[in-house]
């Protein structure tokens, strides 16, 4: 009993830091989604992408800094909170496996009403890579990561394209005209047409056509799909290690974590910049039976490596800056947010919908260019973070929360707080 006594305050210390890191990475997902107006592309997008100087310098900086990273440090935590909820369930002697798939499959569901209102909504895919998450569990870490390994410098593409596609020689011959869209999930895959001008034509059109295109982008142009599997891994393997059981006691060694991110994100960088240009369509020329020389592969992965070396330098970066006193009491602002992680991804799809699709507004906040609509951004992450605030201290979970906590156990869980007199 005394040694429960002992360990009891770092859970609590452990969930808050992931709660506040949850809801900093969704003000990337956010900003991020806003400049590319959440995947419709309804107004004059070309004649308004860089009206002002100022606009170019945050499509940069957005595109620099915020483009994959975030949406990669929400996925490293849902694999993270797999660990969690299993290591919870082994600790009372039950085995939570089949549960979680049922609760996957619940999860799949959620993901359809928000592709409905926004195909770039990754839920559905979450859904299923937490379905892969269940048959790794049994695995050793080593071979975890030989896999996170595989995933990462992007083996799959490389059957995919075919061996007999790849040129050892590096010489770029003639390809296919092809354009590939940008970050999954975080970049617009087509135009609006006529027959999408209601909430039915675009849900209709969202769950079919688009959620086709943004596949064949995850897991046939790019590495992204499988960075995405690799970082779920990646998450559970942290989880299993205890690392944020004990995140608190170890600032030296966050801040070393934290340098020995960003210094890896810089030689990787680097590396590139060293290497021969090459076309960024050729990954999918290369899938359609074009000729693909091996530099394009590995500058593939090294961008993919780069994406994770920079999003764990933000990560550090962020849990270091949690340490400090001063800085953690603002922080925590996000801890809120963070819990109710689920609700406000899904009404930040929703928000996105009304704004830019046909249906909604499109005609007017098609037309902004960046700056506004970062700025746009900001206030509504800022909203949702009040918002937020108030919920969680009158209930205990948020309402998607809530009904995917009673879904799971197929019973009403507790919601409203009881309040102390």
């Amino acid at each position: 009993m005394i040694k429960e006594n002992k360990i009891i305050p770092a859970p609590s210390q452990r969930m808050t830091v992931i709660d506040a890191l949850r809801g900093f990475a969704l003000l990337g997902v956010i900003l991020m989604h806003m400049l590319d107006h959440f995947g419709y592309t309804t107004g004059n997008v070309s004649d308004t992408a860089f009206p002002t100087r100022w606009d170019g310098i945050v499509q940069w900086f957005t595109n620099t800094m915020i483009r994959g990273k975030f949406i990669s440090i929400f996925s490293f935590l849902f694999g993270l909170s797999f660990y969690i909820q299993m290591d919870r369930a082994s600790k009372k002697g039950i085995d939570f496996r089949k549960r979680f798939l049922w609760r996957m499959l619940l999860l799949f569901l959620i993901g359809l009403v928000g592709t409905g209102f926004a195909y770039v909504d990754i839920l559905t895919i979450y859904a299923v890579f937490g379905v892969v998450l269940v048959f790794l569990f049994p695995l050793k870490n080593w071979i975890l990561m030989v896999l996170v390994c595989l995933l990462l410098t992007g083996v799959p593409n490389w059957f995919i394209v075919g061996f007999d596609n790849i040129r050892f020689d590096n010489v770029i011959i003639e390809q296919p005209s092809v354009t590939v869209p940008g970050d999954i999930a975080e970049r617009p895959a087509g135009n609006n047409s006529p027959e999408s001008s209601t909430f039915f034509q675009s849900a209709k059109e969202n769950l079919t056509v688009k959620t086709l295109d943004k596949l064949k982008f995850q897991f046939m142009y790019s590495n992204t799909g499988y960075m995405i599997l690799a970082l779920f891994i990646m998450g559970f393997i942290v989880g299993r290690l205890h690392f944020f059981e004990h995140v608190h006691t170890r600032k030296k060694k966050n801040v070393r974590l934290f340098f020995f991110f960003l210094l890896g994100s810089f030689v990787i960088l680097m590396t590139i910049k060293l290497m021969p240009d090459v076309p960024s369509n050729l990954l999918r020329s290369g899938v359609e039976g074009g000729k693909i020389p091996i530099n394009t592969l590995l500058i593939l992965a090294l961008s993919t490596i780069s994406t994770v070396t920079l999003s764990g330098t933000l990560a550090m970066g962020f849990i270091t800056l949690y340490q400090v006193a001063g800085i953690r009491k603002y922080l925590n602002l996000l801890t809120p947010y963070g819990r109710m992680g689920l609700t406000n991804y899904e009404m930040q799809n929703i928000t996105g919908a009304i704004l830019f699709s046909a249906w909604g507004f499109g005609s007017v906040f098609g037309n902004m260019g960046a700056t506004v609509l970062f700025v746009l951004g900001l206030v509504i992450y800022t909203l949702q973070v009040i918002i937020s605030r108030y919920w969680i201290k009158r209930f205990i979970y948020g309402p998607l929360e809530w009904l995917w906590r009673s879904g799971t156990y197929l019973k009403w869980q507790p919601f409203k707080r009881e309040q102390q007199r």
